[in-house]
C-alpha cells in the first residue's frame, strides 16, 4: 500500500507532529510498512478462536482463610504497651494541634 505525502501529513496532523517535507517523504514508506503489518494481524483473527484477556489460563491464587493460631487476648496485646488504660492503647492527644 503506497501512501501519498498528503496521507502522511494527515497522520502527522492527527498526531500533532510538525514534520518537514523531507521527513514526510522519508516516513511515507515506513508508515506504509506499519499499515501492512496491521493488515496481516487482521488476517490472523479467526471466528473459531475465542477472545481472551490473557494468554495463560488464570486461577484463583488466594489461600484458604483459616485461623492459624488462637487470637491474642486483649490483656496480652496491651501488656507491653508503653501506656494502656482499660485494655486500650493510650496515645498523646493530637487534635487541635497545628503543624
Amino acid at each position: 500500500m503506497a501512501l501519498s505525502d498528503d496521507d502522511v501529513r494527515h497522520v502527522a496532523r492527527l498526531a500533532q507532529l510538525d514534520l518537514t517535507d523531507d521527513e514526510i517523504t522519508a516516513l511515507a514508506p515506513q508508515l506504509a510498512e506499519i499499515l501492512a503489518y496491521a493488515e496481516k494481524v487482521s488476517e490472523v483473527a479467526a471466528a473459531d478462536v475465542p477472545p481472551t484477556s490473557h494468554p495463560y489460563p488464570l486461577r484463583n491464587v488466594f489461600r484458604d482463610d483459616a485461623v492459624v493460631a488462637e487470637p491474642l487476648s486483649p490483656e496480652v496485646v496491651v501488656a507491653n504497651a508503653p501506656d494502656a488504660e482499660d485494655l486500650q492503647f493510650r496515645v498523646p492527644k493530637i487534635m487541635g494541634e497545628s503543624s
